[in-house]
């Protein structure tokens, strides 16, 4: 169990996640629709996560979205790493009615995304960048190379929640236990 806070002048973060979990979640940002992604990607990650969130959202939604993907990266850094015995790359197709979202990640301790889930405009609330912003905050937080691309879709819900499941799928796939792996890298360490 890896446990986090991160207290700024904009927000007060504390996490607590297990890797190893059921998919348990206890969300509490204040962004509906942030809240939703999150017990979205706990579910299908099989990862435990409680997650509270006080952000500056009377500004807008943007530091706290970022802030989370920052303090979730580091918990998940935390978790993986040094990693062995473990499948280490993982990939997921998505689909919520006319959405497909693709998500390719890479357990490879060196950060890099890409993002082209292209869309503008909001889901109640919530600005659609901001999605951009949590992913690109959590992997290189986390120090996984991610790409998740929208494939086909134009709900903005429906993409963006297939990208939040995708690279949850991806990652559990990514951390299925091998013990044939060892360290699952010709560099012997990763």
């Amino acid at each position: 169990m890896q446990t986090l806070q991160r207290i700024t002048k904009e927000t007060q973060i504390s996490v607590e996640l297990e890797i190893n979990g059921t998919g348990k979640a206890v969300i509490e940002t204040g962004i509906g629709f942030f809240d939703h992604m999150l017990e979205a990607f706990a579910k299908h990650s099989l990862i435990d996560l409680t997650l509270t969130c006080k952000g500056d959202t009377h500004i807008d939604f943007h530091h706290s979205v970022e802030d989370v993907g920052i303090v979730l990266g580091q918990a998940l850094r935390a978790s993986i790493y040094p990693i062995e015995c473990v499948e280490r790359y993982g990939n997921a197709v998505v689909v919520m009615d006319e959405a497909a979202v693709e998500c390719a990640l890479d357990l490879s301790n060196r950060a890099y995304l890409v993002y082209e889930v292209e869309m503008e405009g909001k889901v109640g609330a919530f600005d659609v960048e901001l999605a951009e912003e949590f992913f690109r905050a959590l992997i290189v937080n986390a120090g996984i190379s991610a790409h998740i691309v929208a494939r086909r879709g134009k709900n903005r819900h429906h993409l963006l929640e297939a990208a939040f499941k995708a690279f949850a799928v991806a990652l559990r796939r990514s951390l299925v236990k091998n013990e044939r792996a060892g360290i699952p890298s010709t560099k012997g360490v990763l």
